[in-house]
Formats: structure tokens, C-alpha cells, sequence
């Protein structure tokens, strides 16, 4: 995600709750719903848009697809994206196509076996290590770490991610944690860190692993 944001402060009484397990990581009561087969969210802050996905699930795993279509800086642009994971929340594949002013742009990116990914049919061993895909122009890629891990509350995690930079495609390695601070009735909150932009922010998920509210990037309708 861009890192043209504030870090948001935490909910009343988070600090407090994350300071008592700070020391003595604990497992955390995750137990993630079945994700919705559709979901939107209204993109608002460093850019004005709308983002629809719709989620699959089958034996061997799971089909995330998207479309995020937004103004910002100037210019219009529109991400569409499909995401193959296997059973585990792993990536397998993902495909992109932006529409833009200059014309259409395609990518088909893959992780093979030892973690290492290949962007169109060219290996990338600076993504070596990564698991899961992160695109720019969505909030919805989010949710794969969060299915795929088991987090202590109060513990960081490092989950670096292969990230997608929404005007051109371009692939690069994303830096980034999560720290879950606290469960909640309707979800969980985790607090995100980028060491590759430098930024952070409190995260708030729903119940079933998807994402309610990024500070200044993108907002759930009717969660």
C-alpha cells in the first residue's frame, strides 16, 4: 500500500491490553469466519475509488478476484487482479491488468517451490522468501497473511510480501509485519509496519480475516 498516511491511533485501551502480553506472547483466538463471496470497499485519501472482489473456495484452495477503479494524483486507472492460493493461503499465482490513459498493461506472476517467484516467466530471486502477493491498488490482499498464520497476540511477525505497484505492474519486495494487539466482537485489530516505506498503521479486520478499515486508503461497506 502507499505510505502517504498518518499512523492511526489505536482504539481506546489497545495500548493497554498489548503492554500486559508484550513480554509473554499469547496464541491468539483467531478463529477466522468463512470469507463472504463478495465484498466492497470505498477507496478514499491518497486516492478516490472503489474496489469489488469476490472470493472462491475450493479442495485444493482458494480464488480471490477484484477490480479496483480510482482517481489519483491526476490520472484514472483500473486494476483487475485474480489470486490462486493453495489450501494453506500460499500463493500460487496471481494475474493483473491495468487500464490506464497510455493503454492496457498485463502481468502473470507465480511462486514456486522454496518460495522463490517467477514475474512473467522471468525468475526474481530478490523476491526469494516471499509468500504471499500484495497489490498497491487493493486492500484486499491483506487478508492472506491473516488466513495463512497463526499469530501470538503482542508478538510481530514478519510477512514479507511480493507488491505490486498499481500504475505500471512493476514487482518489487515488500518489507512489512504484523503485530495482533487484540481480538474485538466484531474482529481483530493488528498494528502493520513496512520497513520498505517506512510506515505504520492499525489495521482493523472483520471476522473473517478481511479488511474494515485502513487508515486513508480504503473502507468496507456493510461489513
Amino acid at each position: 500500500m502507499k505510505i502517504r498516511v498518518k499512523p492511526l491511533p489505536l482504539p481506546h485501551g489497545i495500548l493497554k491490553r498489548a503492554a500486559v502480553v508484550s513480554h509473554i506472547p499469547l496464541r491468539s483466538p483467531m478463529n477466522l469466519e468463512r470469507l463472504p463471496s463478495q465484498a466492497a470497499w470505498h477507496h478514499w485519501g491518497i486516492r478516490c475509488g472503489f474496489e469489488t472482489a469476490f472470493f472462491e473456495s475450493h479442495p485444493g484452495g482458494s480464488t480471490i478476484r477484484g477490480n479496483t477503479s480510482a482517481w489519483e494524483a491526476e490520472a484514472a486507472w483500473s486494476v483487475g487482479y485474480v489470486v490462486q492460493t493453495d489450501s494453506q493461503w500460499r500463493t500460487l499465482t496471481a494475474e493483473a491488468t491495468v487500464r490506464a490513459l497510455d493503454g492496457d498493461l498485463n502481468t502473470m506472476i507465480q511462486r514456486l517451490e522454496g518460495d522463490s517467484w517467477n514475474v512473467d516467466g522471468t525468475h526474481r530471486p530478490d523476491l526469494t522468501g516471499c509468500v504471499d502477493i500484495d497489490f498497491e491498488s487493493s486492500v484486499v490482499t491483506n487478508t492472506l497473511p491473516i488466513h495463512r498464520l497463526e499469530f501470538a497476540t503482542g508478538a510481530e511477525t514478519s510477512v514479507p510480501a511480493a507488491f505490486v505497484r498499481a500504475d505500471d505492474l512493476r514487482v518489487q519486495r515488500l518489507e512489512q509485519s504484523y503485530r495482533h494487539l487484540t481480538a474485538t466482537p466484531t474482529g481483530h485489530i493488528f498494528e502493520y509496519r513496512s520497513s520498505t516505506f517506512d510506515f505504520a498503521c492499525t489495521l482493523e479486520f472483520d471476522r473473517s480475516g478481511l479488511v474494515v478499515d485502513y487508515p486513508e486508503i480504503g473502507r468496507r461497506f456493510n461489513p
